[in-house]
C-alpha cells in the first residue's frame, strides 16, 4: 500500500458533513441531503413498500440526522453508514407500526361485530356463529379479509375502502366478493 494513499477518514465526505450539521452547518445539511436523499429513499421504499410512506420515513430521518448528527462517531463507522442505518431502523419502525395499527383495527373490527350484528350484512353469518365467522375470516388472505372486515364490520363503504388501502375500486369490490365466496364456503364446510 502506497503511503499517499487517502485514509478512510479523509475519504469520508458523509462524515465530514455530518460532523459540520453537528456544528449547525445549514449548507452541510443541504449538501448532505442532496448527496444522500436518492439512494436512502430508495433503501426505505425496499422496506416499506409506499412512496409516500418512504418519503416520510425519510423526512422524519433528515429531521433526526438534524437535531441528534452529533451522535455519529467516525470512530465506529463512516457516515453514510450511520446514515443508512437510521433510515433501516426507522423504516423497520413505520413498517411495524403500520402492521400493528392494521392489526389492531382488524380486532376492533371483530370486536365491534358482536356488538352490532344487526348492522351485519346477509351474507355474513348472525351473531350466533360469530366464533366460526371470526375462525373462518383468519383463513382467508389479508387482501380478502381486510376488505370485508372494513365492509360489514366497520361500515365503511367500498369507496372508502379502497381510498384507505390505496386499491382501485375494482379490485376491491373482486376481493370482497372472492373473499365472501370462500368465507361461505368454509362456514358451511365446518358445519
Amino acid at each position: 500500500m502506497s503511503s499517499d494513499a487517502p485514509t478512510e477518514a479523509s475519504t469520508d465526505s458523509t462524515g465530514d458533513l455530518l460532523m459540520r450539521i453537528a456544528g449547525g452547518d445549514r449548507a452541510a445539511f443541504e449538501r448532505l441531503f442532496t448527496d444522500q436523499s436518492r439512494l436512502l429513499l430508495a433503501l426505505i421504499l425496499r422496506i416499506v413498500k409506499s412512496r409516500s410512506l418512504a418519503e416520510e420515513v425519510l423526512q422524519e430521518c433528515f429531521a433526526e440526522v438534524w437535531t441528534r448528527c452529533g451522535r455519529f462517531d467516525p470512530e465506529r463507522g463512516t457516515g453514510r453508514a450511520w446514515l443508512i442505518t437510521l433510515c433501516r431502523r426507522r423504516a423497520i419502525d413505520c413498517v411495524r407500526s403500520v402492521q400493528s395499527q392494521q392489526d389492531r383495527d382488524f380486532a376492533d373490527g371483530l370486536r365491534s361485530s358482536a356488538e352490532t350484528g344487526d348492522q351485519v350484512e346477509q351474507t355474513v353469518i348472525d351473531r350466533a356463529e360469530s366464533d366460526r365467522t371470526v375462525t373462518a375470516l383468519k383463513v382467508l388472505p389479508p387482501e380478502q379479509s381486510t376488505p370485508i372486515v372494513m365492509a360489514f364490520y366497520q361500515g365503511l363503504t367500498h369507496a372508502q375502502i379502497s381510498e384507505n388501502l390505496k386499491v382501485p375500486l375494482g379490485t376491491i369490490k373482486s376481493r370482497i366478493r372472492d373473499g365472501m365466496k370462500k368465507l361461505r364456503d368454509e362456514l358451511e364446510a365446518s358445519r
